[in-house]
């Protein structure tokens, strides 16, 4: 005998399918929901819908946009000259805070992981080689800001081998260490790039 109603199980099955969220917190959600009034209900549902209706990919940048081109793509007041490479939207969201960036973007949706199956082929990547190169010499330099681990790192290394040679300055995002850690706890690579990423004062 089924002691749960079908769409409980069925909300429960389909929350735990998102990343970071195991059966217990799939359960938690869904007895919220059941919980509350009705309409906080259908306003999380119809948000869901537009999510697909309403949203899309910028043709230039990759980025998520209710419009093509997107408002970076399209702000006039913009560099053109610069393009950062992030790997997900929401590194724009994170980049875009600190309100020192004002050139364009390129989002790949991903990086090289051949341990899952993904190789250049399956990020915006030839979509980035053919976008500098349809706009001439008007990209000067591209900031290529991927993750500093194994899979950012590789893909770094791949972006910058499909300009090598070319008129475009390759830049890596600078690394060292956090505002407000102690150095005793930061690891030798954190401490090595920090060094030899110094400036003067």
């Amino acid at each position: 005998m089924q002691v749960t109603p079908t769409p409980v199980l069925k909300l429960i099955d389909e929350f735990s399918r998102l990343p970071g969220v195991g059966p217990k917190t799939a359960s938690r959600l869904t007895f919220y929901l059941l919980r509350n009034p009705a309409d906080r209900a259908v306003a999380l549902a119809d948000a869901l819908r537009e999510l697909h209706e309403k949203v899309l990919f910028c043709s230039q940048c990759f980025n998520i946009t209710e419009t093509d081109p997107c408002p970076v793509c399209s702000d006039e007041h913009r560099s053109q000259s610069i393009i950062c490479v992030v790997e997900e939207p929401l590194d724009v969201l994170a980049i875009e805070r600190t309100r020192d960036y004002h050139g364009l973007y390129h989002v790949l949706h991903g990086v090289i992981a051949p341990v899952e199956g993904i190789g250049p082929e399956d990020l915006r990547v030839a979509e980035l080689v053919e976008r500098v190169r349809s706009k001439g010499d008007e990209v000067r330099e591209i900031i290529i800001a991927t993750n500093p681990n194994l899979e950012g790192e590789a893909t770094a290394m791949y972006i910058a081998r499909q300009f090598q040679g070319g008129a475009v300055k390759i830049t890596r995002l600078a690394r060292g260490l956090p505002v407000g850690g102690d150095l005793e706890y930061a690891d030798e690579i954190t401490l090595s790039r920090a060094l030899s990423g110094r400036s003067e004062m």
